[in-house]
């Protein structure tokens, strides 16, 4: 976990995430990735100079049969505070607009939702659990499907909501998460919607792994480019 810990800590110090008083909103899907980044904050927050919160919100999308109950034991646990909001969004999503690519009007509902919700929380920051090979993945996938070099940045301020949005984990890789969310026997729920493993990003996914056998560092020396390129950081 040290691993997880240093790299979370330098992204937060490179980007300038977390100041004195922040109340920290952790936007938790109940998948690995989110999971690992509340225990991480959690944790963080004992010892980081800079004092801050940190409040679990999970968005209920609608989809029958879901229990929560571990998350709600999971945050009890680590002693931060937890809030289920109900959606309508898959049945928005699927049963009304009836969506043959979901993905983006569920993420924007989703994103919605959650900072609404933590603007009436008093929060002024939402974490989010994108990763390295998120950040890859996003940027292939404005290449190849929108034709211009972008990628999401790792601090963003939301004039409309006044949130800022800070995603801690992007020096990690999905398999630091894996390992993590295994060792932490974190309760992972898995992701119910029909689209899950059909998307772009799936695809987008897979591409960047068959890079490997062209440079095993493919993924890394894209990453570091957007680092440099598109963010701006030298270091």
């Amino acid at each position: 976990m040290q691993h997880i810990f240093s790299k979370v800590r330098k992204a937060v110090e490179d980007f300038n995430m977390i100041e004195e008083g922040d109340k920290i909103a952790v936007g938790v899907s109940a998948g690995k990735d989110s999971l690992t980044m509340l225990y991480t904050l959690s944790f963080l927050r004992k010892f980081y100079p800079k004092k801050f919160e940190v409040v679990a919100i999970t968005v209920d999308m609608g989809f029958e049969g879901m229990d929560f109950l571990p998350i709600k034991e999971f945050c009890d646990k680590i002693d931060v505070e937890f809030h289920l909001v109900p959606s309508q969004i898959k049945q928005i999503v699927f049963d009304i607009r009836k969506e043959e690519n979901p993905c983006s009007l569920c993420a924007n509902l989703r994103r919605g939702i959650l900072n609404s919700t933590a603007k009436s929380l008093g929060c002024n920051k939402v974490a989010l659990g994108h990763h390295l090979d998120d950040v890859v993945e996003t940027f292939f996938l404005s290449l190849f499907f929108e034709g211009r070099i972008h990628c999401f940045s790792p601090k963003t301020y939301l004039d409309r909501t006044q949130i800022t949005t800070i995603r801690p984990m992007i020096y990690l890789k999905e398999h630091d998460l894996r390992s993590a969310a295994k060792k932490l026997e974190l309760p992972v729920i898995t992701n119910p919607c029909p689209a899950n493993g059909k998307t772009n990003r799936q695809r987008m996914k897979e591409f960047v792994k068959s890079l490997k056998q062209f440079h095993p560092a493919t993924k890394d020396l894209v990453f570091n480019a957007i680092k440099r390129n598109i963010w701006g950081l030298k270091n």
